[in-house]
């Protein structure tokens, strides 16, 4: 997938990108929770190298599951139900972006503040703003969690794409869900506040 620079609403890099309130010694802790290790990241690296040619396969498996269901579309629609293109395209080039960054980026605290920040842009304190879309205030945070199991088992057969016998593809996956699990847990942060 060739991004167009810069992706609209893509801020990792911003050096004015907030601190996340999540600290480094509680991202270690999640890390130790979802078992994800030195393997898991080698696992992420090659996982990277295979989906980089299919982001866009990628992205249509997961917008064909969204609009393929109407409570899921409802929060990349006006609030009287009719879908933002622009919206829903806007938020593909980033959700791209995100594939590439969990399987590339170091889960340092810069990665950590933008984290924070796509959590925030699910909640009512930010949603709709990046984009200036006319959009419903929130997404549920059932459907955040909800959605580990699809981004999980969709790119399975993306990963085996690449040629890599079974026990890698494997270990490619088991990241992958690492990650994803690892990534909304974070991402519950400003839905949970201080029970968190």
């Amino acid at each position: 997938m060739t991004f167009p620079e810069p992706v609209p609403g893509y801020t990792h890099d911003d050096p004015g990108l907030p601190p996340s309130p999540v600290t480094p010694a509680e991202l270690e802790g999640l890390l130790a929770s979802v078992l994800f290790g030195l393997a898991d990241q080698e696992a992420l690296r090659l996982a990277g190298d295979v989906l980089s040619g299919q982001i866009e396969q990628v992205l249509d498996v997961w917008y064909g599951f969204v609009g393929a269901h109407p409570h899921l579309v409802a929060y990349f629609s006006t609030p009287q139900g009719e879908p933002i293109g622009d919206y829903l395209g806007r938020v593909r080039a980033r959700f791209g972006r995100w594939i590439m960054d969990t399987c590339r980026r170091p889960y340092d605290e810069r990665w950590l503040a933008y984290q924070h920040e796509i959590a925030l842009r699910h909640t009512e304190p930010k949603k709709n703003q990046t984009d200036h879309a006319d959009s419903v205030p929130h997404i549920p945070l059932r459907h955040i969690i909800a959605f580990i199991y699809p981004i999980t088992a969709t790119i399975r057969p993306f990963l085996a794409a690449g040629g890599h016998d079974a026990e890698q593809v494997d270990a490619m996956h088991q990241a992958w869900f690492k990650a994803v699990t690892l990534q909304v847990a974070l991402w519950s942060q400003p839905y949970a506040g201080k029970a968190w």
